[in-house]
């Protein structure tokens, strides 16, 4: 809570594009990046006498999200018409849903997660609708005077996950909308690109005295960042308290965020639902989804994200921190990891590797895509190297340039280590044949070390490898070196 005494009250509306080829009333492309105004049609210019018809692929898209988010995916749900005027809304309406949504009621428990806060997180509803196009200000020679239309993206399905105003942080907030992002591209229902704006959240934010009714909120548009959902929170929270403690009253309005300036400004009076105007949309049936349905689409959910992390802290005693690696920031990173443990890797050898040298290689490829590296280097490849390292066939350092190898020329690691001559020294007796030569070449070091000078012991470990040209299993050089100077 605030030294002012006051506390924050956050709600969230996510706007997440759902992954289909076309879009969600009509055939058009929903492609990033074509040319403006090249995939449109009557139907989503909405042209007179063009009819709308319901993507399949987009409906399937909106009940996995829900079902993930532990939402009751209802039955019957309508479509309406939300009514308003902007230059890049070419319809002079929305068809979205209001009413009757597709999903009501989800939840994201208390600590559920590394991010998560400790009170559970609600979301109110799951409703599905159109994007609108999108108005372009900058590179233009005129655009100091003018914005163009690009229409391209106006009928892109997207999913609306409203949440109750149960955030009281916005590090809490800011952890939900990164957890969505995660949970969502983890379905395949969005592709998380927020540069592209496939992904944009709205902040509801309002402060009151604890135990207070809900002060009057302002809405804050259109941010494609965790840093600047939080940022923009903390600045209107801040806004707030200060008009509030100045004896005037918050405005319910629409805000925009400059992250440059690093404030909120003030976009237009706040809508209510009556201006909008909704009323059914009279092209549309009711869409009714049947439990068959929703069974069917439940049995393709993956593991969720949340539920992978503490597994592998539990079946692998990975630390939260690796396990976050593994999965959040390179997830095709914790399916090889896992891949190598089930091919017999052990699981705390294979973390280091994938997380140092072989995160390293990604970094090199300039790829978050394990996918690529697994051509080279199945996972089940790393394991029978890692297998060689624990049989004291080759040793560690030798192990990362066999992978190397391995790397540019799709070889085995067995193959590598016969055609380079690598298999290591195991053998006691020509050990103890090379410890012989160098002790028998280094008597000051050691009378050194048998002075007590624990020093030279290290630098006589040195040249026997050096004499074995790097082959010698280096924990019977130090067992059996030893041995010798102790006799």
């Amino acid at each position: 809570m605030e030294p002012s005494g006051y506390e924050a009250v956050i709600g969230l509306e996510i706007h997440a594009q759902l992954r289909t080829a076309s879009k969600i009333f009509c055939g058009c492309s929903t492609a990033f990046g074509a040319k403006p105004n090249t995939h449109v049609c009557p139907v989503c210019l909405g042209l007179p006498g063009a009819l709308p018809v319901l993507n399949r692929a987009a409906v399937d898209c909106a009940i996995r999200a829900a079902l993930a988010l532990g939402c009751a995916v209802q039955e019957r749900s309508i479509f309406a018409r939300k009514n308003y005027f902007y230059p890049d809304l070419p319809k002079g309406y929305q068809i979205s849903q209001y009413e009757l949504p597709l999903a009501v009621g989800g939840m994201v428990a208390a600590k559920s997660d590394d991010w998560a806060p400790d009170y559970d997180i609600r979301i109110t509803r799951i409703h599905m609708e159109e994007d609108a196009g999108k108005l372009l200000h900058d590179g233009f020679g005129d655009s100091d005077r003018r914005s163009y239309v690009d229409l391209n993206r106006a009928g892109t399905p997207l999913i609306e996950i409203v949440t109750e105003p149960d955030f009281r942080d916005a590090r809490h907030a800011a952890g939900f909308f990164g957890y969505l992002r995660e949970l969502l591209v983890a379905l395949g229902v969005n592709d998380g690109n927020m540069e592209e704006g496939s992904l944009r959240c709205d902040a509801n934010v309002s402060v009151r005295k604890p135990g207070a009714p809900l002060g009057t909120k302002a809405e804050i548009k259109n941010l494609n960042s965790f840093r600047f959902l939080e940022e923009a929170i903390e600045y209107e929270r801040a806004r707030q308290i200060d008009v509030l403690e100045s004896g005037e009253r918050v405005v319910q309005e629409t805000r925009l965020w400059d992250s440059g300036a690093k404030h909120t400004v003030s976009m237009r009076s706040k809508e209510e639902a009556h201006d909008y105007r909704y009323f059914p949309e009279p092209d549309l049936p009711a869409l009714i989804v049947r439990p068959e349905r929703i069974a069917a689409v439940r049995a393709t959910i993956p593991e969720l994200p949340a539920v992978w992390r503490r597994r592998l802290v539990a079946d692998h005693q990975l630390t939260p921190a690796d396990a976050s690696m593994l999965t959040h920031v390179r997830p095709s990173l914790g399916r090889y990891f896992e891949e190598a443990v089930r091919a017999g890797a052990d699981a705390k050898t294979a973390k280091n590797w994938v997380l140092g040298l072989i995160s390293a290689k990604m970094n090199d490829l300039g790829s978050d895509d394990a996918e690529l590296l697994a051509e080279k280097v199945p996972a089940a490849g790393l394991a029978a190297l890692l297998a060689l390292v624990d049989d004291g066939a080759i040793s560690g350092s030798m192990a990362k340039g066999v992978f190397e190898t391995m790397f540019v020329t799709g070889q085995t690691a067995g193959a590598v280590v016969a055609a380079q001559g690598l298999a290591q020294i195991d053998d006691e007796s020509q050990i103890v044949a090379l410890i012989a030569d160098v002790l028998a070449a280094n008597a000051g070091p050691v009378a050194d070390f048998r002075g007590g000078k624990t020093s030279a012991f290290g630098f006589l470990v040195g040249k026997v490898m050096k004499a074995a040209a790097g082959k010698a299993n280096p924990t019977r050089v130090n067992e059996l070196l030893k041995r010798a100077l102790e006799a």
